[in-house]
This record gives structure tokens, sequence and C-alpha cells, in this order.
């Protein structure tokens, strides 16, 4: 066959050749394995949500399995011991299933390892016969985190701890997604209250922006959001999230002590110095306003010098008595 003549081939889809090589651009999204797909802890997908499952009156099926009971003994007293032994089975296969949910609590029902249904119906209740059921708690949990030491945006160390308020919401997730959902829920909080803490400073003197101490509130809004969007994953809903301990770590805190005490310092010299001057300028303008003596620049600048001492001095001020006069 000549090289013009070649065998017809099929049609091959858009994009298959330049599959094909090796030079050309690698598959999109689309095309790839699930296995070749980046994965993070906030990424994966759960198939597995909570749903009902069946359950009925627990009572009814009690009163049913006596009076199964109730036949087998009658059947066995009768003569009839074949018809004695399936009621004893069929008593017992109804009676099996029988559960006592209390407030609070639920039972995530699995059917030879699949997952059926969760019930949250609460007393005696009935489920489906031949499955596993597990307790989950949905009641309101809360722990407190290690004083974790962590340094924060300004590079100082500090401990921080927090108090977490959470509560199981979707129990499929909590027993399927997770391997324990508790330990979960703790390690994730501790790894939030580590990140937020470092996007913050400790302290912000001048009050420009958000600080750990300061706005305690905003920070508690991030850690909560932070703690949520981390615990999603194990059907964890957080209810409340509170800084309960934050100071500057033991090496550092002495020297941070020294200098919120400076601050502080300076800044009751300038009120001190502030109130000062208003108060010199005052007495002043009055004692020039009412005429009460006459006073130029070089007396002007002893008297204000002399206030000065006195009201900006840490002890009191002893009075000296001058008999002379300023000009020589």
């Amino acid at each position: 066959m000549s090289n013009d003549q070649r065998p017809e081939q099929p049609a091959r889809p858009a994009g298959a050749n330049a599959a094909s090589h090796h030079g050309d651009s690698a598959p999109g999204p689309e095309e790839q394995p699930p296995s070749a797909q980046p994965v993070g802890h906030r990424g994966l997908r759960v198939d597995i949500d909570e749903r009902p499952a069946w359950a009925m009156n627990g009572f009814l099926a009690l009163l049913v399995a006596l009076a199964l009971v109730v036949a087998a003994v009658v059947a066995f007293g009768a003569g009839v011991p074949a018809a004695g032994v399936a009621l004893a089975v069929v008593a017992f296969l109804v009676a099996t299933p029988l559960v006592v949910i209390q407030p609070g609590q639920t039972r995530v029902v699995q059917f030879f390892g699949r997952y059926v249904g969760t019930v949250r119906r609460t007393g005696l209740t009935w489920v489906m016969p031949f499955t596993t059921r597990r307790n989950v708690s949905v009641r309101v949990n809360n722990f407190e985190t290690n004083a974790l030491k962590v340094n924060d945006a300004d590079g100082n160390p500090v401990e921080i701890a927090a108090i977490i308020v959470w509560q199981v919401a979707d129990t499929a997730k909590a027993t399927f997604s997770v391997e324990h959902y508790t330990d979960f829920v703790r390690v994730q909080s501790e790894a939030a209250l580590r990140h937020v803490a470092t996007t913050h400073p400790y302290d912000n003197p001048d009050g420009s922006g958000t600080s750990l101490r300061g706005s305690t509130d905003v920070v508690s809004g991030e850690l909560a959001h932070e703690v949520a969007d981390r615990v999603v994953i194990a059907g964890v809903e957080i209810l409340e999230v509170r800084i309960s301990h934050l100071a500057y770590a033991q090496e550092i805190a002495q020297a941070m002590l020294q200098r919120q005490q400076a601050s502080a310092i300076i800044a009751a010299r300038e009120r001190i110095v502030e109130g000062a001057v208003s108060m010199v300028e005052m007495a002043i303008n009055r004692l020039e306003g009412q005429d009460v003596v006459h006073l130029d620049e070089e007396r002007k600048a002893a008297m204000v010098s002399n206030l000065l001492v006195v009201l900006c001095g840490d002890q009191r001020a002893t009075p000296v008595v001058n008999t002379g006069s300023l000009y020589t």
C-alpha cells in the first residue's frame, strides 16, 4: 500500500492528540484521577451526611416480644417444641433491636457496616433488626486548651489559652469522617489558636489596630471562625470561643512590665504637663486681666518656671521668699 493511501483512522475526541504526547500540556483537573488531585483537610469531600433512620415506638415492640414469649411457652407446654423454638427465636429478634435513648443522645445505625441513618428519638425505641448502634452525644461540650507558648505579630513570646464550646451537629460526619472527633476538635482548636495568636500583637499602646489584650472580642470572633472552619469536616459546630489566659512568657515578663510601667509614667507626665501649662496660662491671663500686677517678659519667665516646678514636681515644693530684686 502506498504512503498516499492509508487506512482511515477512527475519529478521536478533541484534545486526545495533545494528551498522547509527553511534550504537550498536562490534562486538566477534570481529566486527572481522584488520587492525583491535591487533598487537604479542608478540601476533603465527605459523601456521608446525617439522615434519619427508621424507628418506631419501643413499647409496642416490647409488647410483641412478650406476646411471642408467652406463645412460645404455651407451645412448649402443648408439646410442640418446633413451634416453641421458632416463636422464641422470633421473640429474641424482636427484642434485640430495642434501645433506650436518653435526651441529648443519638444512635448511629449501621446495617452490616453500611450507614442507614441516625435515630434521635428519645425513650424506648425499636430500630431495624440485624443492625449495630453506636452512641453519639449531641450535648454541648466545652474544654480549655493548654496554655500555648507562641510568638505574637511583633515576635514576642506569649502564653495563651482559650475555652472552646462545641456541639456535634452531624452525627454521620462525626462518626465516619474522622477517627476520634473529640481528639480532632481539641487538636484543631489548639492549631487555630496558635495561628490566630501569631497574627496580632500582644498590646498596641497607640490604639491604631487590634491586639490580643485590647481587642478580646475581635480576637475571639476570629478564633471562633477559624476553629469552625477546621472542624466542619467532623460535623462539629462551634458555639463560642473565649480567651481564658493571656500573658507574656516568663522570660520577658519582667522586661515587658517595665516597658508598660514606663509607658504609663510617660502618659501620666504628659497629662500633668498639659494641665500645668493650662493652669500657668490661666494664672497669667487672670493676673494681667484683673490688673493685679504688671509683668515683663523676664518676670513672666520666672513665674512660669516656678509654677511648672510646683505643679510638675514629684515632691512637695518648699517656698523661698525673695526679698531682693530680679534686677541688679
